[in-house]
């Protein structure tokens, strides 16, 4: 709250001042203090007048209407009387002789009260100037007073009474009271239907603690009413609302109390707002505030929530404390007086004056003074003082107009700052003026003014200066103008709504409306408005198609309209009252035409005036002269999405759809991920024609038939012909129709209603737009109807469908015509129909329709003509027509006429026929029955039994054996049928197992059956056998426990087979179980390792495996078996490979060396003696691990690098050989020639050739498996023995070893097997690998 002026005279200082405002318009202030002087101020603060008196001012009033205020004084009888209007005061005698001590002006007719000390009274009537004396009205001091709307004065004394009289001084009535009345007020108190008689109730305070209530109805009923001590004295009430009263107390407690009959005296509402002390309390009932003022601070309450604050001011200055509030009746100032003698006066409500033009506004902050701001371009406001305080406010693009009655001030908005341009007087008062760039606009007594503002700034010809409308001849009245950048609008009495181009500066358009226009509201373009009429309706005019569109929900207290300022959304707008904001939006463009919706509304907190709408920012106008943005609740999608749940956002995309805002609905789409959202999206999207935003949404959810249908319309021109295809898209077909006939191309609505087999529809459009289509429609409709079965339609349609020039088509007809005529019971015309027919669908639908008649005789005749041999011969079945059916028999298929023939056939004795038809329809089982019964051919029987595995056939088959005595047959087929039972016990019987064993062991039989056996053979003591079917059924102890009973043999399949349970078992204790017989530890006698090994390999024990593997090699090895030890570590270092377990060094490379000595035979035998003897080398090196052949391969070493001229080499090596323990074993043609060798060496060697390391390239011998470089082992080659190089990489597909491609294809050529794995192989097979670094991670432990 502002503080408007504050007034502190030097003779005022040290003493509370007296002040009263003028009554109904608050213009003046009355003020006086210790100086013996009434002042007169003007609501600005500026002093209008004063009045001497001859002592202290004892009381002034004010007349009801505040044009004249009295005066009385201390030691003077003379009433002084000021009249606002002349500014003149005058003297009245009072003709009393004793001290004035009251001054009341009447609430009816402009009677004055006049108390005085000694109790008597003075009644003046300044209407007829008539003064009515009455002596002794009481007997002491008159002190309070009031006067009720009847005219009855209550007055109260010192002496303790009461006294009612009315206006000619007459006493009616008179109370005596406990103590002495002060603060006497007037009001109605609630009876008990809750109404209340203005002024029929007196107040009081009674001893400063006691409220006292008078009923002047009912004198009787009084009341008095007492609070607590602990709040104080009663400062001040006041009566408020319905029948309330609002008591403040010297200690700051604030007590509401209602006055109805049945609570009267009740608190409604306790709260305490000054700490220390309260002095005064004032209520405004025309703004619904409170004002309650103490502790150097005023608090402002609004009188709906007394519990919440309004506002607060502080005095801090005011260190003696404050004195009483009072406000003006229109409640936009209070006054305060204080302590120490001064007043001040704060602007609580300020007129609501304000306007907008595009987004600048301008608004009164001030009783003298406007601001102009732009707060969405960021401009600082400007304030601007005035002369007057304005009744109007307009703003322009770079102007400003303030006004009263018929003058209005202009100013310039310059970039320096704001310049007073003129003043205009206009012919009338005005009631609105328009500004935009260069004119104004003012409407005054139905007239509008058109005028440059800033004439001398144009060259303008004199017409275009200024012109009045309407026109002389022009009978209307003008209600309601506005001014945009292009036209003068305004609407009249007689309901029209005339557009004026300044630019041409002549009228450009005219609308007509039934009712006068009361207001006209125009978008930023001036091409739509929103207009009211006189019965509060409300429309939207576009100017472009000339054409009006009511708005829904319109609600008849709409104040005004304001149009989004957004650019992006121009046909937003709201429309506001006092308490709501309702957001419409205009859709030009839809696919049903022209609408306004009613998006929604917003609630507006007290006294806000709409000026500017921008985004969904509302611009509001306040009673305390600020603005505030209030955010419409159908924008809050413009706020944060992150904070908000699926539900808010699923609102959210409803309010960006009908606002247009299909960018903003698809970020919403995004964020919810929801198809159902993008549906409603597109769809939205299809109804306001936005089809290039519609295949961009479709083609986001992939939906691809609309996405094309949308692309072959986008461009599309005619308007009602795109909107009926999007109609048709939306399924309002009827509208679509609608929008087809009127565009220009009409036959579209035909082309919809056929593809929607709409067909009656269809007919009555294409008599009008095309008739030739009508036979093509007949058509479509029949079959419609027939598929109803609305069988004489169909047949008339058939029929006029039938053209005479399309085969095709009246082939169909024709067809049609047929089926009808049959179901319409025309028999004869529809089968001649049918037999004429090419088609044989025809003659199949028609034998059925015949079929389910019961006419079999013509319907197998269609059948048989259209070749439906198996539904010919079932309908001659029907008939018993065998002889037919046996004609047709070669042409069927189906199994179940052929049943029906065979059965026949059987009954009839003919058994070979029989049995044909039998096979023919697949029963095997009769089929068998034949051949055992009535053909005597059980060889045949068993076959058949065989090739289709029937278990009904395989019993018979069975009985057949078993009554022969052949019980192995019989046992076979009763396994076959699955009588395993039957079998086993005839086995048990005719001692018979074995046969049973090895036929259950071949079928997928039941433990149970397996169990059985495993049994019988226990008990036979065959332990082989038991443990077989004991290890079938799963029970792998007892199975163990029989193998390893049974003797051994030479190919030990018990151990094989004792292995196989263990292994499948994984049971710890058989293992150890087996374990131990392995190991010898049971019987003592060692078993072969080869079995260890094969253990640990079913168990999957990888490790141990190849820990027995290496021992078993090494065996083999040390036996001379080399071929046989490569293979066992090949296979256990291939198995390690694929369970992804290190490879054991020792195993890697007992391997390495047993393959090198393998390759060596197949280059000797190639003679590439080089590779030979480079091979033997390694192996020599390594000798022993050959202990068998120890002086062969060195004697093989010496001869081959003696060829390969390796001298030094096979030098080094014969004298190894000539050693005691070797030279009496070499071989005696070879002997010589070693020992030549010895005595005469020749140490010439040819030099290895060197390579790079795979991993480091460092240069190594090439048969060097360890680099000095980087200390790794490098993978060797599998034709060769070299180490390998990366870029000659290759490996077998079968094992995975590597081998250097050039060298393992040459290897190939005569081989053709790999000499790791020993598989087929040919060089085709092989593929050069670029990238070898997955091969050079070792799988060897180091």
């Amino acid at each position: 709250m502002k503080c408007v002026f504050s007034l502190l005279e030097k003779t005022w200082v040290g003493a509370p001042v007296l002040f009263t405002w003028q009554k109904t318009s608050g213009n003046y202030l009355a003020v006086t203090g210790a100086d013996h002087i009434v002042k007169i101020f003007d609501r600005h603060g500026q002093k209008r007048s004063e009045i001497n008196l001859s002592g202290n001012c004892v009381a002034m009033d004010w007349d009801k209407d505040g044009d004249i205020l009295a005066v009385i004084a201390e030691k003077s009888s003379c009433i002084h009387l000021w009249d606002a209007n002349t500014n003149k005061t005058s003297q009245l005698d009072s003709g009393l002789r004793d001290q004035m001590s009251l001054l009341l002006w009447s609430k009816i007719g402009s009677f004055l009260a006049v108390g005085t000390s000694k109790g008597n009274l003075l009644i003046y009537n300044h209407q007829t100037s008539r003064k009515i004396p009455v002596l002794g009205k009481h007997i002491k001091r008159i002190t309070c007073g009031c006067w009720n709307a009847e005219n009855l004065l209550a007055l109260g004394g010192e002496d303790k009474y009461i006294t009612v009289s009315n206006q000619e001084g007459d006493t009616i009535r008179q109370i005596q009271l406990q103590s002495e009345p002060s603060n006497m007020q007037c009001s109605g108190m609630k009876t008990s239907d809750r109404t209340s008689a203005a002024g029929n109730t007196i107040s009081m305070v009674i001893g400063k603690k006691v409220l006292h209530l008078l009923n002047l109805n009912d004198p009787g009923s009084s009341t008095d009413i007492q609070f607590k001590h602990n709040h104080g004295n009663i400062v001040s009430y006041n009566w408020y609302g319905d029948g309330y009263i609002m008591v403040g107390f010297s200690r700051g407690t604030i007590i509401v109390i209602s006055t109805h009959i049945q609570e009267i005296g009740q608190e409604v509402f306790q709260f305490h707002d000054h700490k220390d002390s309260l002095t005064s309390i004032a209520i405004s009932q025309t703004i619904n505030k409170a004002a309650i003022c103490g502790d150097n601070c005023i608090k402002i309450h609004d009188l709906t929530e007394l519990k919440d604050t309004y506002a607060i001011i502080n005095l801090d200055d005011e260190v003696k404390g404050l004195g009483t509030l009072s406000w003006t009746d229109d409640g936009q100032l209070l006054a305060l007086s204080t302590q120490r003698g001064s007043l001040h006066v704060f602007l609580t409500k300020l007129p609501i004056l304000g306007d907008a033009c595009s987004t600048r506004i301008a608004y009164l902050t001030s009783l003298l003074e406007v601001t102009v701001a732009n707060p969405v371009e960021g401009e600082p406001p400007i304030t601007v003082s005035v002369d007057v305080e304005p009744n109007f406010v307009a703003v322009g693009l770079h102007h400003l107009a303030v006004g009263m009655n018929n003058r209005a001030w202009f100013y310039v908005l310059g970039e320096n700052g704001v310049k007073k341009l003129k003043d205009v007087e206009y012919l009338g008062t005005v009631a609105s003026v328009c500004l935009h760039s260069d004119y104004a606009a003012a409407l005054f007594e139905n007239k509008v003014q058109l005028h440059l503002i800033e004439s001398e700034l144009l060259d303008a010809q004199e017409e275009r200066e200024t012109r009045l409308f309407p026109a002389m001849d022009d009978k209307c009245r003008i209600l309601c103008h506005a001014l945009t950048g292009d036209f003068l609008i305004y609407g009249t009495d007689i309901g029209v709504i005339q557009y004026f181009c300044i630019e041409d500066w002549q009228f450009v358009n005219s609308y007509r409306h039934p009712v006068s226009v009361k207001k006209i509201f125009p978008d930023p373009n001036g091409t739509r408005l929103v207009f009211i009429d006189e019965k509060s309706d409300g429309f939207v005019y576009c100017l472009v198609n000339d054409a009006t569109c009511e708005i829904p929900d319109f609600s008849p207290t709409i104040k005004g309209v304001l149009w989004e300022n957004w650019p992006l959304d121009k046909g937003v707008f709201i429309a506001y009252d006092d308490d709501k904001v309702y957001t419409y939006v205009f859709h030009k463009d839809t696919i049903q035409g022209s609408k306004v919706i009613l998006a929604g509304g917003t609630k507006v907190p007290f006294s806000h005036k709409p000026l500017l709408l921008y985004n969904g920012d509302v611009t509001c106008q306040t009673q305390s002269g600020k603005v505030n943005i209030i955010s419409l609740s159908t924008h809050s999608f413009l706020g944060r999405l992150q904070e908000v749940g699926p539900g808010g956002l699923r609102s959210m995309l409803t309010q960006t759809l009908m606002l247009k805002r299909f960018s903003h609905a698809w970020e919403l789409c995004r964020v919810l991920n929801d198809h159902a959202a993008w549906a409603e999206l597109a769809g939205a999207c299809l109804h306001h024609m936005e089809v290039e935003f519609a295949i961009h949404v479709y083609r986001t959810i992939r939906d691809v038939a609309m996405v094309m249908s949308l692309e072959k319309i986008k461009g599309i021109e005619d308007y009602s012909l795109l909107a009926g295809h999007l109609a048709m898209f939306t399924n309002d077909f009827n509208l679509a129709q609608d929008l087809y006939l009127a565009s220009g191309c009409p036959v579209a609505a035909l082309e919809m209603r056929r593809d929607l087999q709409h067909w009656d529809s269809a007919l009555q459009l294409a008599k009008r737009l095309a008739p030739g289509q009508i036979p093509l429609l007949s058509k479509e409709y029949a079959i419609q109807l027939e598929f109803t079965g609305d069988y004489v339609n169909a047949l008339a349609h058939y029929e006029k469908g039938i053209t005479g020039d399309n085969k095709e088509h009246d082939e169909v007809c024709l067809a049609g015509v047929a089926q009808m005529s049959i179901r319409m019971g025309d028999i004869r015309r529809g089968v001649s129909q049918a037999l004429k027919h090419p088609s044989r669908v025809l003659k199949r639908d028609c034998g059925a329709i015949l079929e389910n008649m019961k006419q079999f005789s013509e319907a197998a005749q269609l059948y048989e003509k259209g070749l439906y041999y198996d539904k010919a011969a079932s309908v001659y079945i029907r008939c018993k027509n065998w002889a037919k059916v046996g004609e047709l028999l070669p042409h069927v298929s189906s199994p179940k006429i052929h049943l029906q023939y065979a059965k026949a056939k059987e009954a009839d004795g003919r058994y070979k026929e029989a049995v044909v038809a039998y096979e023919s329809a697949k029963r095997w089982d009769s089929v068998i029955r034949l051949h055992l019964d009535h053909l005597n051919n059980p060889e045949k029987a068993v076959s058949v039994v065989r090739e289709t595995q029937s278990l009904e056939g395989a019993k018979m088959v069975a009985r057949f054996f078993l009554q022969l005595g052949d019980y192995g047959s019989a046992i076979q087929f009763l396994v076959m049928s699955k009588c395993n039972n039957e079998a086993f016990t005839l086995a048990q019987q005719h001692n018979k197992m074995e046969i049973y064993a090895d036929i259950i062991e071949s079928e997928n039989t039941t433990n149970e059956d397996y169990q059985s056996i495993a049994l019988y053979f226990e008990g036979e003591k065959r332990h082989f056998q038991a443990g077989k079917f004991f290890l079938l059924c799963g029970q792998y102890s007892r199975a163990l426990n029989h193998f390893l009973k049974c003797p051994n043999s030479e190919d030990n399949a018990a151990i094989e087979m004792a292995i196989e349970t263990v292994g499948q078992a994984k049971d710890e204790l058989l293992t150890c179980q087996m374990v131990d017989y392995l190991m010898g530890e049971s019987d003592g006698m060692p078993k072969d390792f080869k079995y260890l090994f094969r253990l640990y390999m079913a168990l999957r024990l990888y490790r141990e495996a190849a820990r027995t593997a290496i021992i078993i090699a090494r065996e083999e090895q040390c036996a001379g078996n080399y071929r046989n030890a490569h293979d066992l570590l090949f296979s256990m270092y291939a198995e390690l490979k694929s369970q992804k377990i290190k490879i054991p060094s020792e195993m890697a490379t007992n391997l390495m060396i047993l393959h090198s000595y393998i390759l060596v035979k197949i280059h000797v035998k190639n003679k590439d003696h080089m590779k030979g003897a480079r091979l033997l080398i390694r192996v020599a090196n390594n000798i022993s691990k050959f202990p068998s052949h120890i002086v062969p391969i060195l004697t093989s070493t010496i001869i081959e690098c003696h060829r390969a001229g390796l001298r030094n080499s096979a030098f080094g090596f014969a004298a190894m050989l000539m050693r005691p323990e070797y030279r009496n074993k070499i071989d005696a043609k070879y002997k010589k020639r070693i020992e030549t060798m010895v005595r005469r060496p020749d140490k010439s060697e040819t030099e290895e050739v060197t390579t790079p390391c795979p991993f480091c390239t460092f240069l190594l011998p090439e048969y060097e498996l360890l680099c000095p470089g980087c200390k790794n082992n490098i993978p060797y080659c599998i034709a060769t023995g070299r180490h390998m190089l990366k870029d000659d990489w290759t490996v077998c597909p079968h094992c995975d070893f590597p081998a250097l491609h050039s060298e393992f294809k040459i290897l190939l050529n005569p081989e053709s097997t790999c000499p790791m794995c020993s598989e087929r192989l040919n060089f085709a097979q092989l593929k050069k690998i670029s990238d070898c670094s997955q091969y050079l991670r070792t799988e060897v432990e180091q």
